[in-house]
């Protein structure tokens, strides 16, 4: 498996090494200060900063996707471009918005990327979040079926795509067809095998995390969740975590599963870190999100020596294989760079990531 970490060691009951990638939203604006002023320049610089990720020693590369905005978009030709540029890293999603997506059609761009790739794409899907028109996802040709809401949509989205990774045939051969068949039922192509095992759920509450341990899906737990218990974020995604572990024991499935966190993390080095990111002290905050009420995880932002100190609280860090930095992209790939080779040689090690 590619990666410094896709086999989490574990030490007592907190996991030490960690699979440390990043994650970019993508954003970009023609802004005084901004280093991307064009969804070219975003979708180029994807590309420069997963391989210079990849020269630090970081172990995934990924991105988020959103319609309708100025942000990256359609994942797959970034993901098969990443693919052909690098050689190890982890090459990941967080999210792709299964609202929007025929799983037919992402079965077949999928493999073609993972292919590409040499078998290293990490897929993290969901079933959505608020965006930037009202019900997007019917401009796509999508509709609920009746009594069914978009999220329940987007649940069944990852259903049939899950089950058609698997490679089996379904479809009637043509008994003329243009081309000669294999025999049977033929499956979409082409197939990339192992990937089902790399398919990943974002969820905002601990029953989606557990209805995806079931189904057989790693977790990706994000910035924020739903506030269900009103303790703080780390403590109840820690929360999360564990339900998730323990509906997979249950489901008895043979594999490990792998469990993502994401977190804003600026290890502060000099004066353009500090000029940027030290603005002291951060705090969860709660606020309301598709109808809901969440609670958003802190940034960290301070010297190497007090992240440490303050990276050794969270608890959802310590439960989880696989850490995504959220990098502010439109810094640059050469500050992005700087950050992820800060967290790598400054924070890291001492904690046991590394």
């Amino acid at each position: 498996m590619p990666g410094r970490a896709s086999y989490p060691v574990t030490f007592g009951i907190g996991i030490i090494m960690k699979s440390i990638g990043f994650l970019s939203f993508g954003h970009w604006s023609d802004t005084a200060g901004s280093a991307t002023r064009s969804a070219a320049d975003v979708l180029l610089q994807s590309i420069d900063l997963a391989v210079a990720a990849e020269d630090l020693g970081a172990d995934g590369a990924y991105f988020r996707v959103h319609h309708f905005a100025r942000q990256l978009a359609s994942p797959f030709p970034l993901l098969a471009a990443v693919g052909a540029k690098t050689s190890r890293i982890e090459i990941g999603t967080g999210v792709i918005d299964m609202r929007y997506e025929n799983p037919f059609y992402m079965v077949e761009d999928a493999g073609a990327a993972d292919l590409i790739g040499g078998g290293r794409l990490q897929l993290g899907l969901s079933r959505g979040s608020p965006e930037q028109v009202i019900d997007g996802w019917r401009h796509f040709g999508f509709v609920p079926a009746a009594g069914q809401s978009d999220a329940d949509m987007g649940r069944r989205h990852a259903e049939i795509f899950l089950d058609l990774l698997k490679g089996e045939g379904f479809a009637q051969p043509n008994p003329r067809p243009m081309f000669p068949n294999p025999p049977g039922l033929l499956r979409l192509e082409p197939f990339a095998a192992g990937l089902r095992d790399r398919i990943w759920w974002g969820s905002a509450n601990n029953a989606t995390a557990e209805w995806a341990a079931r189904l057989g899906m790693n977790l990706q737990s994000s910035t924020l969740k739903a506030d269900e218990s009103g303790e703080p974020f780390h403590i109840q995604q820690a929360k999360q975590i564990r339900a998730y572990r323990a509906a997979w024991q249950a489901a008895g499935h043979a594999r490990s599963p792998r469990v993502s966190v994401s977190r804003s993390i600026f290890p502060i080095l000099d004066d353009r870190d500090r000029a940027y990111f030290g603005r002291g002290d951060s705090s969860d905050q709660i606020g309301i999100i598709d109808n809901m009420r969440a609670v958003f995880g802190r940034s960290y932002a301070d010297e190497p020596e007090a992240l440490i100190e303050q990276l050794r609280g969270d608890e959802a860090i310590a439960e989880a294989d696989t850490l995504l930095l959220t990098v502010p992209n439109q810094l640059g790939v050469e500050y992005n760079a700087h950050l992820i080779e800060g967290l790598l040689r400054h924070v890291a090690p001492a904690l046991g990531w590394r």
